[in-house]
């Protein structure tokens, strides 16, 4: 969102405009953005045969996902569903890893069934994949490389105390399996977190997973995750993607090297590429002063935008109907939520009048994904900016889609 002439822009489209235009609460997200993302992974890691995999758990927009297609990204899913989404988007299966945890096998059948390579992070699954599949169908299997890493607990996955993976210290009891079955291990994973701030947290998982690969011999790829950490306010760490990607390229040709041929290098980014996009533009519905504090009620909540509330995580907060940031004051953003529900508490804004559009920012990831119903209240519609047209991408709710499931009965 660039600042010129007087108002806010996304690509060329003004903010208010969109806002009047398509309604509010509206999530925008600017396709330029996700390019620029897609381009700054492969520049970083030039020379690499490198697989982008989309973790689309982030944000499953058919046209977004459309986007990632044309730009040569595949898809890293979750759930079935998220695989039918991907089918939807014209991806095919091989073009998908499906990486779920804990689930049950009928969906790893299902995955198996729609040519999607199937990652699996349980010794009890392996062994039953091996029961059905033996060597006939190619596998993944999701280490745990016992490192602590990500921006919060709760998105941190690669500890000794998560749930995510096989430790990497039951390597013999998944080597006995791999023997049993006659497995074909064609790729290891592993997934650090999220919001990793250290590009050493990278490189002490991967040294791990190299070293672990060595009695795989039919792998084809090492899949090292996510969790590039992208800015959220000024003066915010970033991953350094040109140093990470230079660093951890060195370290991959030295593993493959050892290895004996070279393999294709995965990632799985999700909010990296699509959480800078996102705006969640919002109406002001009241300005309520109050002894020492003054509230912005908007026309939004945790339903709409959960991450303040679960993650305590910062929005940088923008008043796109007044640029003027000649007079300013502090508030309190809070949602229409009935409990306590804040995007931001004492945040310094250019003064907001009620009606006023404030645009929430890094929203793309994890914004809509995770919205909800709660409060019986409707999810937004959705705008994709791409080529500096504004394509309306998803419908905005109705109490029908509140009711369309429940099943009315005499009592």
């Amino acid at each position: 969102m660039q600042l010129r002439e007087g108002s806010y822009f996304i690509q060329n489209q003004k903010v208010t405009d969109l806002a009047e235009r398509f309604g509010t609460p509206l999530y925008v997200y600017d396709g330029e953005k996700i390019i620029q993302q897609i381009q700054s992974i492969h520049q970083a890691f030039a020379g690499i045969d490198l697989k982008i995999k989309y973790a689309c758990k982030a944000l499953t927009s058919l046209a977004v996902l459309k986007l990632m297609r044309k730009h040569g990204v595949d898809l890293d899913v979750v759930s079935p569903q998220e695989l039918q989404i991907g089918l939807r988007a014209g991806y095919a299966g091989n073009q998908m890893n499906f990486t779920p945890s804990g689930v049950s096998f009928d969906e790893i059948e299902f995955a198996v069934e729609q040519g999607a390579f199937v990652n699996l992070d349980n010794l009890d699954v392996l062994e039953k994949f091996g029961q059905k599949y033996g060597s006939s169908k190619p596998c993944m299997i999701r280490v745990k490389p016992n490192v602590a890493a990500g921006g919060n607990a709760k998105i941190m996955t690669a500890h000794e105390g998560s749930k995510f993976g096989i430790d990497i210290r039951q390597k013999a009891e998944i080597l006995a399996l791999v023997e049993k079955y006659d497995l074909k291990i064609v790729g290891l994973h592993q997934h650090t977190g999220s919001d990793v701030k250290e590009a050493s947290a990278f490189i002490e998982a991967a040294s791990r997973v190299f070293e672990f690969a060595y009695d795989f011999p039919d792998l084809q790829c090492i899949d090292l995750g996510g969790g590039f950490k992208v800015a959220y306010k000024e003066g915010d760490y970033t991953t350094d993607m040109e140093k990470f990607g230079a660093e951890l390229s060195g370290f991959f040709r030295e593993f493959c090297e050892k290895y004996g041929r070279n393999l294709q290098l995965w990632f799985e980014p999700g909010k990296y590429l699509v959480s800078e996009c996102g705006y969640l533009l919002v109406s002001a519905n009241v300005v309520k002063e109050a002894p020492g504090r003054t509230f912005v009620g908007v026309n939004s909540g945790l339903n709409h935008l959960i991450r303040p509330m679960m993650y305590d995580a910062y929005h940088h907060i923008v008043n796109a109907s007044n640029p003027d940031d000649s007079e300013q004051d502090v508030y309190d953003v809070v949602g229409y939520i009935c409990e306590t529900d804040n995007f931001a508490l004492g945040r310094t804004l250019n003064k907001v009048k009620a009606n006023d559009i404030l645009a929430i920012l890094n929203a793309g990831a994890y914004g809509f994904a995770m919205s909800s119903q709660y409060n019986s209240r409707l999810r937004p519609a959705e705008v994709l900016v791409l080529n500096g047209e504004a394509h309306l991408i998803r419908q905005r709710e109705t109490l029908e889609d509140v009711l369309r499931n429940q099943v009315e009965i005499d009592v």
